[in-house]
């Protein structure tokens, strides 16, 4: 079968490897549709980071791996005793992968398990492939209202969907998010389908600026241009938001993250970080706020977001920005998102085409 292989840094090769057998407790997927996140452009750029060089000590795989986390498709086989699902089905994965049994696993918190890991970044096949094999718990069934191209956006909805759970929102809250890129823009979305409806957003690049407008932003702010502290405050009564999400994951997004939020209020890190910074913890003492990190998601967030795109309270249809073919997810996938990443927010590859 065809499969996206990642070797490392700008090595990525479309090669044909065996197809995967259908295992206990399993089910064999045929992918639809994959959405490429920036993970992959960061291990494209800069890897292996999340890719495994040794041996997985979950999934036993090493580079070359297949690649694809955010990703569904359609079931083709079921391994003896699995329920709920059905040949034919269309489905999305949570790529999560956990051991099972350290603290954080037993605990109810895998995705932070200390051997942890995704589908198509840790091993254990990828979407990006004519077939992969999950186990049953890690598929849920797609609403007949939602198709599969929407379904690859559960992945970076959850994320965004689990960021907000962390965080103390109520209807009347003020949000900023600082960081317009997807999962900025998957914030706002999810926001504005849980009855959220004043949100700011911080954005230095013009397309982004506008696709913020596009999906519910109240306000959009060029911090290049705009005192984002000072703005933000007299959106806010001269108090600041009650929350505020770091999606950015720069320097300065951290130190204006905390200024800002209001006295008592919580700023939620969303963003992976490239490296150490500078942090002075009196920018929350002064105000006696609170510092939330987050990381991933559960699958009560897909299945919270699957509802949402049911109901019709999440319409996330505009987030897709162009669809490839799989032998062409370096030319027209990777390589567009480095020169024009400012133009996408997400481009999905058509496995099937």
């Amino acid at each position: 079968m065809r499969a996206v292989r990642f070797y490392g840094k700008e090595d990525i090769r479309v090669e044909d490897i065996p197809e995967p057998n259908c295992g206990d407790g399993q089910v064999k997927i045929v992918p639809a549709f994959v959405g490429i996140c920036g993970t992959d452009l960061h291990e494209y750029l800069g890897g292996p980071t999340f890719a495994p060089t040794t041996p997985h000590p979950v999934t036993g795989d090493k580079i070359p791996i297949t690649l694809g986390h955010e990703f569904s498709g359609v079931v083709e086989e079921l391994s003896a005793g699995v329920e709920g699902l059905k040949r034919g089905q269309n489905v999305v994965v949570q790529p999560t992968v956990a051991c099972g049994t350290c603290g954080p696993c037993e605990g109810g918190s895998e995705n932070c398990c200390y051997k942890g890991g995704f589908v198509g970044l840790s091993g254990g096949g990828g979407g990006l492939s004519d077939y992969v094999v999950v186990y049953q718990n890690r598929v849920l069934a797609l609403p007949d209202n939602v198709p599969l191209d929407v379904g690859a956006l559960v992945e970076p909805l959850s994320v965004a969907w689990h960021a907000i759970s962390a965080s103390p929102l109520k209807s009347n809250s003020i949000v900023l998010i600082l960081g317009g890129g997807p999962i900025g823009l998957a914030i706002i979305q999810c926001l504005r389908a849980r009855g959220c409806s004043k949100i700011l957003v911080s954005e230095i690049a013009p397309a982004r600026q506008r696709f913020a407008q596009r999906f519910g932003a109240s306000h959009v702010l060029n911090p290049i241009q705009d005192d984002v502290l000072k703005v933000s405050k007299e959106l806010c009564g001269g108090q600041g938001p009650d929350i505020v999400f770091d999606c950015a994951g720069v320097k300065m997004s951290l130190k204006t993250a905390c200024e800002t939020v209001r006295a008592r209020g919580t700023v939620v890190n969303v963003a992976i970080w490239e490296g150490e910074v500078g942090f002075n913890p009196n920018w929350l003492v002064w105000g006696e706020r609170k510092y939330v990190a987050v990381l991933g998601y559960m699958k009560e967030d897909f299945e919270s977001v699957i509802e949402a795109l049911r109901s019709g309270k999440l319409k996330p249809e505009a987030m897709i920005t162009r669809k490839i073919k799989l032998e062409d997810v370096v030319e027209q996938g990777l390589k567009a998102l480095i020169a024009d990443k400012d133009k996408h927010v997400k481009i999905l590859v058509e496995v099937g085409s």
